[in-house]
Parts: structure tokens; sequence; C-alpha cells
């Protein structure tokens, strides 16, 4: 008589993948504590260091423009070396020059302490990229960066109290100090955990190896990324420009939103930061939402070309419209929350288009995102400076830089018409 054995439930696959997404989501935090610090501790640094809009509208910008103009290099290291020594790189140089901030005299070695600091932040986001696309199997990936990047904008967000309550117990320089050294911590943590190939992670069972064996040849280092091609696809260039016109507009919520609000608002710097939170928070949720209604509206669309593209037709018309709302209101609660709202419109776009560069990329993800982070950043680098010659040459006329903001977020509705978010380009699979 034969017995039969009892069948074995097929085993499945660990978490140990979401680890990643744990040690993303706490960088995106302390990434936005360090960027957005500066601004809401702006005021009081202005008047440390006797320096005037215009100058401080530079130190703004010095950030973003090394910070836009190391991206690329970021990127390709991380596709090149793996995103694990290259992250321990970029966290150890960013957070020793955000301390340095504190050591700062006068314009001069602000600026170039900030340009230093933004040379280092640079190739962060491409290479927590490159970390999903290695990590995470297809579908995890939208939704994981729309839970990263929820968590930037909140670090962002709940920064104005933080940089409150520092300066209030210690000088603005040591608070910087102290904003430096959390980086130092996340690094050491990282560098002994993280390994470039999931295989090398011993904590993975056989079915969590096997469900992302796909992504191996994408974990592969490279040096040969096809520089030509990528220059010469309109995809590469139109998916650039969305994010150009995206952090153009978002810059002026983490470089002169707290001058804002003093002068054409008349709030003191604790009313302020409190203000302040509303733009990166609800950016933050935009994010969330965008992340995990894209697979339903997808259902309902029938495609994910089709979902990104309205979510981005949604966000930045979204987005243009509400900053001209903001600047209709009288009452500075109902203008913020026009602001934030509009916030939460442009980061609807957020987990789109950085799974654009994943699906397009494919094993130069890293490289391709951070061309697209190095567009968003000349934006962003653009920004701060403009607003400051347009305050001046307009009479601190706040209402100006809303309005041609709008105008930029309207061109990118113009882009995603003609961009294909979705298809890899020939060689990247």
């Amino acid at each position: 008589m034969l017995v039969q054995l009892p069948h074995e439930p097929h085993p499945r696959p660990t978490h140990v993948r979401y680890w990643v997404v744990v040690f993303a989501v706490t960088l995106a935090v302390v990434t936005y504590i360090d960027r957005v610090c500066i601004s809401f501790a702006a005021p009081v640094i202005s008047a440390d260091l006797h320096l005037s809009q215009v100058q401080m509208g530079y130190a703004f910008s010095a950030f973003a423009w090394a910070y836009a103009l190391f991206e690329i290099p970021g990127g390709f290291l991380g596709d090149w070396m793996g995103a694990r020594r290259v992250l321990l790189r970029i966290v150890l140089w960013w957070s020793f020059f955000t301390a340095a901030t504190g050591w700062t005299w006068n314009f001069v070695s602000l600026a170039v302490t900030r340009s230093l600091f933004g040379a280092g932040e640079a190739g962060c986001f491409p290479n927590l990229t490159k970390t999903f696309t290695t990590w995470l199997p297809h579908r995890e990936r939208v939704r994981a960066q729309g839970i990263m990047w929820l968590s930037a904008r909140w670090g962002g967000a709940f920064t104005p109290p933080l940089v409150y309550l520092a300066i209030q117990h210690m000088s603005w320089r040591h608070a910087f100090e102290l904003f430096g050294g959390i980086g130092i911590v996340w690094a050491i943590l990282f560098y002994a955990w993280y390994r470039d190939h999931p295989r090398d992670n011993p904590s993975l069972n056989a079915a969590e190896r096997q469900l992302l064996a796909p992504n191996e040849a994408l974990a592969s280092g490279h040096a040969r990324v096809p520089w030509r091609m990528l220059a010469a696809s309109p995809q590469v260039w139109l998916l650039c420009g969305q994010y150009f016109c995206s952090s153009y507009g978002w810059y002026f919520y983490i470089t002169w939103l707290p001058t804002y609000l003093k002068q054409a608002r008349g709030l003191e710097l604790r009313a302020s930061a409190l203000f302040g939170v509303l733009p990166l928070f609800l950016g933050g949720l935009g994010s969330l939402v965008s992340g995990f209604i894209a697979a339903p509206l997808t259902r309902l669309t029938g495609s994910v070309l089709k979902t990104r593209r309205l979510l981005a037709y949604v966000g930045f018309s979204g987005a243009s419209l509400l900053l001209i709302v903001s600047t209709r209101m009288h009452n500075p609660v109902p203008a913020m929350i026009a602001m934030g709202l509009a916030s939460f419109s442009n980061d609807l776009v957020m987990p789109g288009s950085w799974g654009a560069c994943m699906d397009v990329g494919g094993r130069y993800a890293g490289t391709l995102s951070g061309a697209m982070n190095m567009m968003g950043n000349l934006g962003g680098a653009a920004s701060p400076t403009i607003i400051g010659y347009m305050l001046r040459w307009t009479d601190n006329n706040w209402d100006m830089t809303f309005y041609v903001s709008a105008a930029v977020y309207a061109m990118a509705v113009i882009l995603w018409r003609f961009l294909d978010p979705v298809t890899p380009l020939r060689g990247t699979e």
C-alpha cells in the first residue's frame, strides 16, 4: 500500500528586499533635512553675515548648480562601481559640508561651501533608483519611489520646526553641525548591510533569490554607457525637460518660502516654520498617492503610458492653476493651503518620472536618472537666482514669481504629450 506524503507548500519569498526601501526612505529624510535647513535659517544667516537678497539667492543656487552638474557623474559611477561604494562616499561628503555650512564667515565662504555640499549630494537619488532597479521586482518599483519621495518631502516638511527649535537652543552654526552628524550614522549602517548583488546577502531565501534573479544583469557594473544614443534620444530630452519644469517651481519651497512669508505675509520665524510645513507635507502625500494609485489606474486605462501621462497632465495643470489661485488670497492660511495643494499636484508626477528612468534606462537607470535629475536641478538652480533678480526689478512683487512658475508648469504639460515613459531605449534591456 502506497502512503501519500503530505504536499510541502512552495516556500514564500522572504522580505529582506524591503530593507532597501527602509534605507532609501531614511536617507531621503536626511537628504531633505540637510537641504531644507538653510532656507529656514536664511533670515538669521543673512543678518549674521550681512547678505543681500541677491547674495542669498546666489547662495541657494550655488548648491543647486553644483548638484546638477555632478548628477550624471554620480549616476554613472553607480552604474559602473555599484551603489554601495558610491552612496557611502556621497553621504560622508555631503554630511561634512552640511556641518561646514556652520563654519562660514561671509558670502564667498557660504557660496563655496554650499556648492561643495551640492557636489557631494549629487548622485544620491540616481543611486537609490539603482538600488530599486536591482533589489525590487518591476511591479514594486514605482510604489517604492512614491514612498521614498513621500519621506523626502516629509523630511523637508518637518525641518522648519526642527531648525526653529535648534536655533532656539543653540546657534545656527551648531545646528548645521548637528544635522551633518546624522548622515554619518546612516552611511555606516548602510555600508555594513547593503550589497550590490542581492545574491550576496545571506538573509534571502531561495524563493526571494529566484524572484530577483531577472535583475541580475541590471546589477552588474559596466563603464560602457551609450552616451551618443542617450544624447540623441528625444525621449531622454523630453524626460529631462519635464523634470526641469517640475524643479523650477518646486525649489521655491526650499529656498525663498520663509523670506516670502516674512516679507509678503508679515509672519515671524515661528509662524513661518509652521506654515512652511504645508507644501512639503502635501507634496509628500502627492508622491504617496501617485505611487499607490498607479496600478489601479493602469487597470482602468489598460496602459502604463496612459496612466503616467494622465497623472502628469493632472499634476502639472493643477500646480500651475493653484499657484495663481494662491496670489489671489490675502489671508495667509488659504494662500498656503493653495500653495500646498500646488506642491501636492507637482508631486503626483514624481513616481512616474523616476519609474520612467527605470523602465527607459534599464541597466543604465543610474545614468539616465542622473541626467534627468541634473536637468531638474538646473531648473532648481535657475529659480532662486531669477527670483532674486525679479524681486529687485519689480520692487518685491512676489506675485510675478508665481506667474512665471505657473507658466513653466504649463510647458511641462506639453512635453508630456510627446513623452513615451515606458519603452526601453535600444540596448538598455
